[in-house]
């Protein structure tokens, strides 16, 4: 195993899918980034000291990954939530963020179901 960025890049994997494992690369920017540093899409144990050497730098230059990238987003999510605008009102309930129905779906969003008792009718 290698660490690029402070993850574990998996060895039996090619390349563009072993990037994925690190926060904020998907595939589409794995392979842009094989293509600009010229590794190509081997597999990861066939890379050489050089070739993780020009991964590592062109990600610590170029991109904004892991730690640095979740607390941009935490404090993006933070400053919505501070000036109550309807999207980090729907962030701090807990609710969908971008206008999806709430009557039957969004359980991810929610939770568990909360089963609520109904009144008992009054018997004369």
């Amino acid at each position: 195993m290698v660490r690029i960025v402070g993850v574990d890049i998996p060895d039996d994997k090619r390349g563009e899918i072993a990037l994925t494992h690190v926060y904020g690369i998907g595939r589409n920017l794995a392979k842009k980034i094989l293509d600009s540093t010229k590794v190509g899409n081997k597999k990861v144990r066939e890379w050489t000291p050089n070739d993780f050497q020009l991964i590592h730098s062109f990600i610590t230059n170029n991109l904004k990954v892991e730690g640095d990238l979740r607390s941009e987003v935490r404090l993006n999510i933070k400053n919505l939530v501070d000036i109550r605008c309807y999207r980090g009102v729907r962030h701090s309930l807990g609710l969908p963020v971008r206008g999806q129905k709430t009557k039957n779906n969004c359980r991810t969003r929610k939770g568990k179901r909360k089963t609520v008792a109904n009144k008992k009718k009054v018997t004369k």
